[in-house]
Order: structure tokens, then sequence, then C-alpha cells
């Protein structure tokens, strides 16, 4: 059972990994430090949107709208962290 929470507590590291690259390519795409047209920067930014959008999309529905305002990503990852914090406190249940 222990196998499984550092499975678990894995993934959830792998994904806060993506979230917050995407994040900070989504700032520099914006202020043009980034461009998507370059090859490598497109895929890579392409990929991790299809990876994250259906995590955003689920927030998305439940957040109400904020105009221009995307607080998806802070919302996953203080989801993420919350997820990590309850599987740490309980690991004696896997054990």
């Amino acid at each position: 059972m222990l196998t499984i929470l550092q499975a678990l507590l894995l993934i959830i590291s792998v994904i806060r990994f993506f979230v917050i690259a995407h994040f900070i390519m989504s700032w520099l795409i914006r202020f043009e430090v980034l461009n998507v047209r370059q090859e490598f920067v497109g895929q890579v930014w392409y990929t991790l949107q299809r990876i994250l959008d259906p995590i955003y999309g689920r927030v998305r529905r439940v957040m109400p709208d904020l105009g221009g305002i995307d607080l998806s990503p802070i919302v996953v990852l203080v989801g993420l962290e919350i997820l990590r914090i309850f599987l740490i406190n309980n690991m004696g249940a896997f054990i």
C-alpha cells in the first residue's frame, strides 16, 4: 500500500510541475518573450494545453467568470497541495 501512496505523490508532483510550467509559459508568451510559432515552443505549449485542459475545464465550470482573468491554475495548485497534505497526514492508513 505504501507503493500506491508513493505513486500518487509522484503523480501529484508531475501535475504540479506541468501546471507551473504552463503558467510560466503563458506569461512568457503573453509578454512576447516566447513565440508559439517556434517549433519547439509550440509543441511544448500545445502539449501542456492538451494535458491540462481537462483539469482546467472542470475547475472553470465551477468558478465564476472573472473577465479575462483565469484563476484555474491557482485553484488546481491549491487543490493538489490539499490532496498531497491529506495523503501525507493519513500515511498510516497506507501502511
